[in-house]
């Protein structure tokens, strides 16, 4: 079993938050291109895409790349704004700001009853 899992997380490639912080911000970006030396890169690190997060070993293969079906799948897919985490919480039921809260309709029938107990017991 130890062998499958260093495949899969050598394989695994930056998730969609990451790369949506990365086109928002060129620091983000260069950081993560920096983080490796550009001996060590395909290409020595002159192709890179950005929405997919591959490097590539000359400019024919990164335009072919991108004409591809994988790369404008993942374009769809940044198409949509990753989810924030209030909008993970309030899916859950958990909510910062609850507001004030509503009385309910019996509450105010309660309420309603005691005041005519009340005029009741004064007329009497």
């Amino acid at each position: 079993m130890g062998a499958i899992r260093s495949i899969k997380t050598k394989r695994r490639s930056r998730d969609l938050d990451q790369i949506h912080a990365d086109l928002r911000s060129p620091k983000h970006l260069a950081e993560h291109t920096d983080a490796k030396p550009a001996e060590d890169l395909p290409g020595l690190g002159r192709w890179y895409c950005v929405e997919c997060a591959k490097w590539f070993e000359s400019e024919n293969s990164m335009e072919q790349h991108t004409r591809g079906k994988p790369h404008k799948r993942r374009l769809r897919a940044l198409k949509e704004e990753p989810y924030s985490q209030k909008e993970a919480d309030a899916a859950i039921g958990l909510r910062t700001d609850n507001g004030t809260r509503k009385p309910s309709k019996l509450t105010a029938i309660e309420e309603q009853a005691a005041t005519l107990n009340l005029d009741m017991d004064s007329d009497g």
